[in-house]
């Protein structure tokens, strides 16, 4: 197997089965690929290659599985019994392929889920490109049946609701349809996975997690700001500014973003239209309030270089900064952080997508690339490109370890909070349970969102204790009673 020869797998089975040894040889395959799949998880170094080792990996197994590992069935023909009729594979094997590769990546918590849907993330934006749509679909759900395998659902579910957010506001998902399919096979409580072979009477029945109806809300909420911005458009003068205007309203609590306390100041013409429409919405829905938060905005600027004329696509924070130059032809570190009001951190990696990246529209003294607050900046009208439109990317488009491990934290508070409430759910309707049926019926309660350790129940148990949600009970103190 270490070879991954799928052929000599075959005569293999053959003799194991002849000496009543298969359960030796299942034995050792599920092993090894428990190994593997362990190996592969905690290769920290090749963290970006995880998926992908992992998913050819899989086509090892499930050919191993399908074409070895598998019996013939006899089939009644006219001349009697034919014994090499179509295969049915080995069920021990199959279910030992699945509890191999859970038990392998209960190597490392958390990180294949995240990976995974950063994954999915990729072949989202990518699209099929030279793919029909059937293969399309195949890869997605090769990257899905590795979701199977993860205990961290709720991971894997924070990762790909922010990518999906992400996606459908900057529209940078390749088809809406693929989109809405795979919000579809998600949500779905089970769902077939087809093996490799169509002659194989083997199937894996594929346990998805059911929270995914914040992505309809999401669909739902882009197709009525559709509506909205059509409206507003017919109410305005074509030549307005404002009738460039594109505005996204969402329902907070579908997206996976923090509404910011504080955002930077844009432009007075900016600000104009942004105030128009905000005027137009209050009329239009009385009692609704409206918190605007730029850090996913974009904009679409003319730019004069020597070169001639370029379309310059940009964020909003970008934006702000670029059109300062309108009017200074210079404008130090302290003058711009000064006119935008924009956060420190953010302001800096703005300039510095400007000024130190591979399309430097702005030029800065002294060079280099961090930014500093005496540096001072200007206008590069030097600027080339060999394209008319252009992307400058920000430095804040890639997710930095410090916000992956903010948004673990994030999940590992929540983690907290549904454990609590599980155990207060179950206390509340058996009033009474000793820690052993406490423990199994609360890890059962919460499986389908992760599968907490033991320590971890323990722990909320002694809080929920703590807090005189729970008490023990004098004479067992094993025995938890429900704090009415």
């Amino acid at each position: 197997m270490g070879k991954k020869k799928v052929e000599n797998l075959t005569p293999m089975y053959g003799l194991f089965s002849k000496v009543n040894g298969l359960k030796i040889l299942c034995a050792e395959f599920k092993s090894y690929v428990e190994v593997t799949v362990r190996d592969i998880v905690n290769d920290k170094d090749n963290d970006e290659q995880m998926v992908d080792k992992l998913l050819e990996f899989k086509v090892f197994t499930d050919t191993a599985i399908t074409t070895s590992f598998a019996d013939s069935l006899p089939t009644p023909t006219s001349h009697g019994v034919d014994l090499k009729g179509p295969k049915q594979v080995n069920q021990e094997f199959a279910y030992a392929l699945i509890d191999a590769f859970q038990k392998g990546f209960r190597a490392r918590r958390n990180k294949p889920a995240e990976l995974i849907a950063k994954h999915l993330d990729r072949l989202m934006r990518r699209g099929q490109r030279s793919l029909s749509d059937d293969e399309f679909e195949a890869k997605l759900d090769d990257s899905l049946a590795l979701y199977r395998f993860t205990d961290d659902k709720d991971v894997f579910r924070t990762f790909y609701h922010r990518a999906l957010a992400k996606r459908l506001l900057l529209e940078r998902s390749a088809s809406d349809d693929f989109e809405r399919a795979m919000l579809k096979k998600l949500k779905e409580s089970k769902h077939a996975v087809s093996t490799l072979s169509s002659i194989l009477t083997f199937s894996v029945i594929i346990e998805y997690d059911p929270e995914f109806d914040m992505g309809d809300q999401m669909f739902k909420d882009l197709a009525l700001s559709r509506e909205t911005m059509r409206e507003f458009h017919s109410r305005i003068a074509d030549d307005s500014s404002a009738s460039k205007l594109t505005v996204m309203v969402l329902q907070r609590s579908a997206w996976p973003f923090v509404a910011r306390q504080i955002d930077t100041d844009l432009p007075p013409s900016m600000q104009s239209d942004i105030s128009s429409f905000s005027t137009f919405y209050k009329i239009k829905h009385q009692g609704h309030k409206l918190d605007w938060d730029h850090a996913l905005g974009t904009a679409t600027l003319k730019a004069n270089f020597a070169a001639g004329t370029k379309e310059l696509t940009v964020s909003l924070y970008q934006a702000a900064v670029l059109l300062l130059f309108n009017e200074e032809t210079e404008l130090g570190y302290r003058e711009i952080h000064e006119h935008t009001r924009m956060d420190d951190a953010e302001l800096r990696r703005t300039l510095q997508s400007l000024a130190c990246g591979n399309k430097k529209v702005l030029t800065k003294v002294p060079p280099g690339r961090d930014v500093d607050d005496d540096d001072v900046f200007h206008f590069n009208p030097n600027f080339t490109d060999k394209l008319r439109r252009v992307h400058i990317n920000t430095i804040q488009a890639k997710e930095t370890p410090e916000e992956s491990i903010r948004m673990q934290t994030h999940i590992e508070g929540d983690r907290k909070l549904y454990l609590d409430a599980a155990i207060v759910r179950i206390m509340k309707a058996k009033k009474e349970l000793h820690f052993e049926q406490l423990k199994v019926l609360t890890i059962d309660a919460v499986k389908g969102h992760f599968i907490p350790d033991v320590p971890m129940v323990k722990q909320r148990i002694a809080g929920l204790v703590e807090n005189e949600y729970l008490s023990r009970d004098p004479d067992d103190m094993n025995l938890y009673l429900y704090v009415a």
